[in-house]
Parts: C-alpha cells; structure tokens; sequence
C-alpha cells in the first residue's frame, strides 16, 4: 500500500495563503476601512446629498423606517480597520526595503552580522523571500 500523503489542513493552508499574499491582503484591508470610512462620512456630513451617497444611504441607512442606521457602525469600524491595513501596508513596505538592502551585500561577515535580524524580517515576508534567503545562505556556504 502506497504511503497516504497527508493533506494541509484548512487552518495551515490559510496562513500559508495569508502569508503568500501579505501585500494585497494589507492594501485590501485599508481600502475596505476606507470605504467604510467614505460611506459613513456620505451620510453624516453634507455629502448626503451628492451623487451616489443618496443611493448608498438608503441601504446603510434605515432609521427613518425603524431599521438599523449601519453608518454608526462604520463610523467606528472604518478607521480602525484602516489604520489596521495602513500598518500591515507599511510592516511589508519597511521589511521588505530592509530585506532587499540586507540581500544585496556582497560581504559575508555584513550578511552574518545580520542573519538574526534577516530572520527576524522574514516573518513579514512571503515563502519567496525565504528562498531567496537559503539561496543567498548557500551562496555563502552557510548551514
């Protein structure tokens, strides 16, 4: 009988798709905050009455007929998932800028000096960069 190769579970292969995919969850996680930030601010201020916030508030808003006003909601929950998304966007932006510049040295004892700190960054990064990593490590002849 063949050995049985054991699928990933739904949990493993969730993280290894949220970490393939850090950049565009970050960008996606603040347009959504600031979406909801948009729509909230469409119904509060004075641009109700502009083009498509009329039509947006008579779905998010059903005060008027005894229903939920969701606006209140996105009031709170739209600039926290936009500074949410603004910090995962600029983790990946410095820790990629600091990986590549680590990446680039020409000199074994810089690229020892900072493997804890390369370590460290690769959690911020994609399975692509941590090959990338092995490669520059044996390129250096390192274990």
């Amino acid at each position: 009988m063949p050995p049985r190769s054991e699928e990933p579970t739904f949990s493993r292969r969730l993280r290894e798709g949220v970490r393939e995919h850090r950049f565009a969850l970050a960008i996606t996680v603040f347009a959504v905050g600031l979406f909801l930030s948009v729509i909230a601010a469409g119904d509060l201020t004075p641009l109700s009455s502009v083009a498509p916030f009329p039509t947006i508030n008579r779905v998010t808003d059903r005060s008027a007929s005894g229903g939920v006003n969701y606006n209140l909601a996105f009031i709170i929950i739209g600039p926290i998932v936009a500074l949410i998304g603004a910090y995962l966007f600029g983790a990946y932006l410095w820790a990629r800028r600091r990986f590549e510049h680590l990446m680039r040295t020409k000199s074994k004892a810089e690229f020892l000096r900072n493997l804890d700190q390369i370590e460290e960054i690769l959690w911020d990064l994609t399975p692509a960069d941590e090959e990338r990593y092995l490669a520059k490590r044996a390129e250096f002849r390192l274990r």
